[in-house]
């Protein structure tokens, strides 16, 4: 049987691991100090002799590492059960002191991809996360941090629709309400709930900051939030992916974007009587929109900075690029714009496009 640090591995099985009885990711609820002690002293030469005693062929080579974080109710599990249908070996809830013994052991396999899911639970170890961070690196792995988050207001309607129990209920910022009989039977109240997502959000202020990048989750169903992590981390080997996304200003940027462009300087047919319940997808308000110089003008020079900067931007092994378009509402001339950047550049570029304000994300492939 593998360890890491003592640690039985078969609780942290690869989906292609062949000795897996099942290809879930396994939440790692616990670990003595003994182990945490353990982790931090020998990195690299307990985790090669621990490699070498369980017949695990040693072919060192960096990994690439992806760190799965953000505010409980945001979507964690959804993006972790994701990124191990894309190949990832998942590990949720791994204590940051054996992270690095964990990479160095699997960087000895042909497994090259991880996903690990960092978050709250970590409680005091949470102040090791940079230092941590900062060793894989140095070690020569690829690090990526994703950060998942939502309105206060969504995550307390996802909350109270699960039942779940949010994992600061006991902590000091929800200890009063609790006392005072305000919580709920069987969890948190309303207002013991809500301040155990604001002491969460400062406790993972740190990882935010150093997040690349971050997903807004409230408007995303579950089926959306899986094409996002796809999108962004899926096919590292193969076509460069483009992703299109149309959206109203008045509904916030998407936190996804790479680039956001502002078409509110087109002529608005939320103003015209016979095209104001219409969307962009219909022809009359394509036509509206489109017929305007400035929407051909426009058009062109985008086309023309995606031809100069894309070719660039995969020859340093980017892997996918988002382009934002939104207009007041987010559903005319954005959506016009954006379905015919698709047809320009379709027979060239992988392309998603996702219409957020269209019934929360109208696809088309």
């Amino acid at each position: 049987m593998h360890s890491v640090a003592g640690m039985p591995v078969d609780s942290l099985q690869s989906p292609k691991d062949p000795s897996s009885p099942s290809g879930k990711n396994t939440s790692v609820e616990s670990a003595s100090a003994s182990n945490g002690t353990a982790a931090g002293s020998a990195e690299g030469g307990t985790a090669s002799a621990g490699a070498k005693e369980a017949g695990i062929s040693v072919a060192p080579g960096p990994m690439r590492v992806l760190v799965v974080t953000g505010i409980s109710g945001a979507g964690k599990s959804t993006a972790l059960r994701a990124l191990e249908d894309l190949g990832y070996y998942c590990v949720d809830n791994l204590p940051l002191p054996l992270v690095g013994q964990f990479v160095s052991l699997l960087s000895q396999t042909s497994q090259r991809m991880a996903a690990l899911g960092i978050d709250a639970r970590e409680g005091e170890f949470l102040g090791g996360f940079r230092g941590a961070m900062a060793d894989l690196r140095r070690a020569g792995h690829s690090l990526e941090v994703l950060f998942l988050d939502a309105a206060d207001e969504v995550l307390l309607r996802r909350f109270s629709e699960t039942r779940r129990r949010h994992p600061l209920h006991g902590s000091s910022a929800s200890s009063s309400a609790s006392s005072s009989g305000t919580a709920s039977k069987g969890g948190l109240g309303p207002e013991d709930l809500r301040a155990g997502i604001q002491h969460e959000r400062r406790q993972l202020m740190p990882l935010r900051d150093e997040a690349h990048a971050v997903v807004d989750t409230g408007d995303l169903t579950v089926h959306q939030l899986k094409r996002v992590i796809q999108e962004r981390y899926g096919r590292p080997d193969s076509n460069f992916s483009l992703t299109l996304v149309s959206f109203g200003f008045k509904h916030g940027l998407p936190a996804e974007a790479d680039v956001v462009l502002d078409v509110r300087f087109l002529p608005n047919p939320y103003f015209i009587a016979d095209l104001s319940p219409l969307s962009g997808l219909d022809e009359k308000v394509a036509r509206f929109v489109l017929e305007h110089a400035d929407a051909q003008e426009l058009l062109r020079r985008i086309e023309d900075l995606l031809a100069f900067y894309l070719p660039r931007a995969q020859r340093e092994g980017k892997a996918y690029f988002t382009i934002a378009i939104g207009c007041t509402g987010g559903r005319h001339r954005s959506v016009a714009v954006t379905t015919e950047l698709f047809n320009r550049l379709q027979a060239r570029y992988q392309i998603t496009v996702r219409h957020r304000e269209l019934g929360r994300g109208l696809e088309r492939k």
